[in-house]
């Protein structure tokens, strides 16, 4: 079974094939995890491959499948989440030496309702350690490598999940996005990333950095399987996960129903500040061929934007701290020396910065919900810059010159703090044959409208369906992953 040539490789195509019975989820499954076998060692997406668990689980669902008991799109579906969701007997590192032998009793609500659905766990992503990152080069299990250049990171902190999805190595992942960790990796590994809603999926039973911006979303394909995804995982009440009136929205026949008459705003300043020229050009191109399609174009003046950093870093800084201090106290010599010193320079904070900071942030949110108000979604970079390489520490762009981690965290940040919904799509790439990520940004609960934008721009462009090229080829030897 060759999967990068069979078509899309979505679950969007897979699953009618599943259902039908033309396609053995144990077949699907064993593909998978071959390509894992084989792609490891260079790009290490993988912390712990879950191959004992998923060969039942995918039995399981065959079995099912036969007798008629076809529970939905995600039956059957080979997944990988990022190794911050807690998995019943499966340890759950969250990238850290600290956790490296911890085992939770229970599932992250999101794992129970994945599991419900009929997903088949292919194993844990590899992240940035606790998530504290955007470079995914991790310490104590290894850095993961950018598919599409092995030189290159994948963006964090959720960079095994986008690796894996990109690399067919499952074919979707659960990622979490604090000031980027969906996007940024998304954008970087050429693959859809949504961060949805804050609060519209839950965060129970996931290791958090910072309680008050920390988000849950998936990493797919295809904007049609983020909404697949979605629509299990969606919900806060872990007792009522079915909030019909979102869910809805979610369905195909409203994805299809195109752009013409939707508002698009282009902000006038911060996110068209200092981009690589191929950048610009390409999300630009994406307007214009929404533009194309029947939407409108209208600039928008977003107020409080050179409060974004500062906001976003006393916010996320006190909230890790007061997560980690005991941990910080007694084994801070067990943190990579990137994470450590970043919760270090939170240690003097006063607590009045925090709350001033977090008033600070209404402002600014009503910022963005005013100019929402006059457009249906706003358009622009997910990155300023294609994937750096590894180890590099400042990016160019044009004639500037920025810090690597402020530059990738720059133009997500302002989602997280308002809880707006994000989603990143592929629009083109570089002439290095990097992806570039165009992000699109709703109003507060209408992830909907956004992936109507998203998959009108997937069906008149070719970016989402290509695959990068084959790393086994390019490295004998790399990272091995425990197998369950």
């Amino acid at each position: 079974m060759n999967l990068v040539n069979d078509g899309d490789l979505t679950i969007a195509k897979i699953a009618p094939l599943i259902r039908k019975k033309k396609l053995s989820p144990v077949e699907l499954v064993e593909a998978m995890l071959a390509r894992i076998e084989r792609f490891q060692p260079a790009l290490n997406a993988f912390i712990t491959v879950t191959s004992r668990l998923a060969r039942s689980q995918a039995r399981q669902a065959e079995k099912e499948i036969l007798k008629g008991h076809y529970r939905g799109p995600l039956h059957g579906i080979p997944i990988s989440v990022k190794d911050l969701f807690y998995t019943a007997g499966i340890r759950t590192t969250g990238g850290s030496k600290i956790l490296r032998n911890f085992i939770p009793r229970e599932n992250a609500v999101v794992i129970d309702r994945l599991f419900a659905a009929g997903c088949v766990l292919l194993g844990k992503n590899n992240l940035h350690e606790f998530a504290y990152g955007v470079t995914n080069q991790n310490p104590h299990f290894g850095p993961t490598t950018n598919p599409w250049d092995l030189k290159r990171i994948p963006g964090g902190s959720s960079g095994g999940s986008a690796v894996a999805v990109s690399a067919a190595l499952s074919l979707a992942s659960l990622g979490t996005d604090t000031g980027g960790s969906i996007r940024i990796p998304a954008a970087a590994c050429g693959v859809a990333g949504l961060k949805p809603t804050q609060g519209l999926v839950p965060l129970q039973g996931v290791i958090p950095l910072s309680f008050s911006l920390d988000h849950v979303g998936p990493l797919c394909r295809s904007t049609e399987d983020i909404a697949l995804v979605l629509r299990v995982i969606a919900g806060e009440d872990p007792r009522d996960p079915n909030r019909l009136d979102e869910r809805e929205a979610l369905r195909l026949r409203n994805l299809q129903k195109g752009v013409r008459g939707i508002r698009i705003g282009l902000p006038t300043q911060y996110f068209f500040n200092r981009l690589q020229k191929e950048v610009r050009s390409h999300v630009l191109a994406a307007v214009k061929t929404l533009e194309a399609l029947g939407a409108k174009g209208v600039e928008v003046e977003l107020k409080l934007m050179d409060e974004t950093d500062r906001l976003s870093f006393e916010i996320v800084v006190a909230e890790a701290v007061a997560y980690h201090w005991k941990w910080l106290r007694k084994r801070g010599k067990d943190y990579g020396k990137d994470v450590r010193s970043r919760m270090e320079r939170g240690f003097g904070q006063l607590s009045r910065t925090y709350l001033e900071a977090q008033q600070r942030r209404q402002l600014y949110t009503e910022s963005f919900e005013h100019v929402l108000e006059s457009v249906d979604v706003l358009v622009a970079p997910t990155l300023p810059v294609v994937a750096p390489r590894i180890g590099e520490t400042e990016v160019r762009e044009g004639r500037a010159v920025e810090n690597t981690i402020a530059a990738l965290l720059r133009l997500n940040r302002p989602a997280n703090l308002t809880g707006l919904p994000a989603l990143s799509i592929p629009c083109g790439f570089s002439g290095e044959g990097l992806p570039i990520g165009l992000q699109l940004i709703g109003r507060r609960r209408d992830e909907g409208t956004i992936l109507r934008v998203a998959y009108a721009y997937e069906q008149a462009t070719p970016w989402h369906r290509l695959f990068p090229p084959d790393p086994s080829t390019t490295v004998e030897k790399g990272a091995k992953s425990p197998r369950i």
